[in-house]
């Protein structure tokens, strides 16, 4: 059920569904903002000791 889930055509609808709601201009801007959550997230996920704060 699961593996059905993300199938090409469903992730074509999210991505249709996407380009309106947020128009093909917001769109790079918001995938660049995942992109460096992403990327952050990672990076403290790989050194946890630099949330600690003494």
């Amino acid at each position: 059920m699961v593996g059905d889930l993300f199938s090409p055509m469903h992730l074509l609808v999210i991505l249709a569904i996407a380009l309106i709601v947020f128009g093909p201009g917001k769109l790079p801007e918001l995938g660049s903002s995942l992109g460096k959550a992403i990327k952050e997230f990672k990076k403290v996920m790989n050194d946890p000791e630099k949330l600690i704060k003494k």
